[in-house]
């Protein structure tokens, strides 16, 4: 979510951080007149009188606007293997919305239903415009098992489908798109940090008296969104045990009163109405909770790894890389092996790296009952280690052997970052092979456009196999994902006159960076006059804001 707190339930925040809330959201809600009340002849769905307000391909290109602004910052974080799970939760979960037919078609089409990841340890979640979720990693390594993460996304889900953010950001005479998406980014900042003025060179001049009771999402939001929530988890198939899991464990961390590593408990405060439900829900479903299962086990200590960059944690994870005492749970135990391979490559400790990811992938092959999922993960855990210590053969020896799920992104990148380092150290590249590894991820990007990883390991296994033009155009995607207009049309002039240079053999090649230059060159254009009449979505230099404003 991405408003603030109620003033009553949450716990205290520092002044600070109290002041720039308040004036973040005071220039948001000053900007939005309020909505009027609309009659219903159907049980509504409370963000149905967004639609005229601010339409869906507002909301659509406004999400561009600030996904643009969050994937260039350093927090933004692209890990394959753990965005892939927790696409395995999430996209389940629209596939139940949308049976349900909760995602209306014009939304269905327009709206990304895209979560990324944040590396942060704090405890938070958050929807977005144009149908994106963030997820900090804190908020993963808490969890115990799918159905408390998956609870936290119906929610934020539930949230977008309902179009609760629209209702929020109303079209009116006195403030552009820019400058919302300028406060959202802003928001996001002050619920991320206790430092102020981080928030207020956000903000640049919100007015600080507002009262904090305004700048969350409504009481009637919350409840459509736990009501809409519940009811896709069990469409999907999860257990709504895990909302009662997940609230247990909030509920503890609000007894501690939390000093700023849980603003979720800030935006979705918890009362006792919510708790009750959430238990009598699960008691009349009859669901148990569930079992910590091991490919969520080994997610959960691949975020915790992630999120900490103090070199005294990384230290204590390659400390437990021998797995402990034998008699150790098998959980705790591949757990202690997965984050000392994967801390020990991050620190560079390949010998170590090596060791402990041969012993998980021994442990969890010789389990009685072994889990594919979860000797899956261990199989693309030894593929990363064995690339970063320089032996791209073995990562492609361990990619080779996944029988589960073999060609999803995450094994696709993995490959192709093998290939690419392999080659490199030849003596003579097999052109062959890289070519083929150029079109497996040609093929990727043309469904997945805005995937800037893909288009820049693209462009660079491209340049690799001789395909000069195609490596420049897949940079100037790369940059165009980013938002990076500029950057874009930089590399694809480049494209143009080094098809001028060419014997005319890739005329198509060329021909697509012609159209595309065409196309980047009028958005651009579009940008500017919107930006310079104050309308529309698009930012330019003095207005947009920058990616340290999201920042901590």
């Amino acid at each position: 979510m991405i408003v603030g707190p109620d003033p009553q339930k949450a716990p205290a925040l520092s002044p600070s951080s109290r002041k720039a809330c308040a004036a973040l959201m005071a220039a948001l809600l000053a900007a939005t007149p309020p909505l009027q009340a609309q009659a219903q002849v159907r049980l509504p769905a409370l963000g149905e009188s967004a639609q005229a307000d601010f339409s869906v391909g507002a909301e659509h290109r406004l999400g561009l606007q600030i996904m643009s602004e969050i994937r260039r910052d350093p927090d933004y974080l692209d890990d394959p293997v753990l965005l892939e799970y927790v696409q395995s939760i999430f996209q389940p979960l629209v596939a139940a919305a949308r049976a349900r037919g909760d995602i209306e078609p014009d939304i269905d089409r327009l709206f990304a239903w895209e979560p990324f990841l944040v590396r942060d340890s704090v405890v938070n979640a958050f929807a977005l415009p144009g149908g994106y979720v963030g997820i900090d990693l804190g908020l993963i390594s808490i969890t115990d098992n799918a159905d408390e993460l998956a609870a936290v996304l119906a929610h934020e889900l539930s949230h977008v489908t309902q179009r609760h953010i629209a209702r929020k950001i109303v079209n009116s005479q006195h403030n552009s798109m820019i400058g919302v998406a300028a406060l959202i980014v802003g928001i996001l900042a002050a619920t991320r940090s206790n430092n102020a003025d981080i928030a207020n060179a956000a903000i640049m001049g919100g007015q600080a008296a507002a009262v904090q009771g305004q700048i969350n999402f409504s009481r009637d939001m919350e409840r459509e969104a736990d009501r809409m929530g519940y009811a896709v988890m069990a469409k999907a198939g999860f257990s709504q045990a895990g909302v009662a899991q997940m609230f247990d464990k909030l509920e503890s961390a609000n007894r501690l009163n939390d000093s700023g590593s849980f603003p979720y408990l800030r935006d979705h405060p918890l009362t006792a109405e919510r708790i009750a439900e959430a238990q009598s829900r699960a008691l009349f479903a009859g669901h148990k909770p569930s079992r910590p299962p091991l490919p969520h086990a080994l997610m959960q200590i691949r975020a915790r790894v992630l999120m900490n960059r103090d070199p005294a944690v990384m230290r204590r994870f390659e400390a437990q890389a021998g797995g402990g005492d034998p008699g150790t749970p098998l959980r705790e135990r591949l757990q202690a092996m997965y984050a000392g391979a994967l801390a020990a490559s991050i620190q560079r400790d390949n010998a170590l790296a090596l060791r402990s990811a041969d012993a998980a992938l021994a442990l969890a092959s010789a389990a009685p009952g072994p889990d594919p999922q979860a000797l899956r993960l261990v199989e693309l855990l030894q593929a990363q280690v064995r690339d970063a210590a320089g032996e791209p053969a073995g990562a492609l020896a361990a990619l080779d052997s996944i029988q589960l799920d073999a060609a999803t992104r995450a094994p696709m990148m993995l490959r192709a970052q093998a290939l690419l380092d392999l080659e490199r150290k030849a003596a003579k590249p097999d052109i062959a092979v890289l070519r083929a590894s150029v079109e497996t991820l040609q093929s990727w990007v043309s469904d997945h456009a805005n995937d800037a990883s893909a288009w820049s390991l693209l462009g660079e296994t491209a340049e690799a196999a001789g395909l000069h033009l195609r490596a420049l155009r897949a940079g100037a995607e790369a940059r165009a994902a980013l938002g990076d207009l500029g950057g874009a049309i930089d590399r694809l002039r480049a494209a143009q006159t080094a098809a001028r240079g060419s014997d005319g053999s890739d005329f198509i090649e060329a021909s697509i960076v012609d159209a595309r230059l065409r196309e980047l060159q009028s958005q651009r254009r579009e940008l500017e006059s919107d930006a310079r009449n104050g309308r529309g979505p698009g930012f330019d230099a003095g207005a947009a804001p920058r990616a340290a404003d999201f920042r901590r």
